[in-house]
């Protein structure tokens, strides 16, 4: 698990969410989220993760990591098998 109540700097989040659609790494139930309009115009990696390092509650939990997998939110799926390897 990645702890995020200190955030995460712009490269952190870059380097975790690595080749992955920075899009599924939003939490869409956050209020920024629907301020910002993002359901109807998601926002481009650099912006996302700006937003997401200045505003940590924007990025989507638990963020669970194990090597190079990484689970955002609880798609049961994932974290059973990031759990049994």
């Amino acid at each position: 698990m990645v702890n995020l109540g200190k955030g995460l700097s712009v490269a952190d989040l870059d380097a975790l969410i690595g080749d992955r659609d920075h899009l599924g790494f939003l939490n869409t139930r956050n209020v920024l989220y629907r301020e910002l309009g993002m359901k109807a115009n998601p926002p481009g990696r650099e912006q996302a993760l700006e937003l997401m390092s200045k505003n940590p509650n924007l990025i989507k939990r638990p963020l669970s990591v194990q090597g190079g997998t990484v689970v955002a939110g609880f798609a049961r799926d994932e974290l059973a098998a990031l759990c049994a390897g």
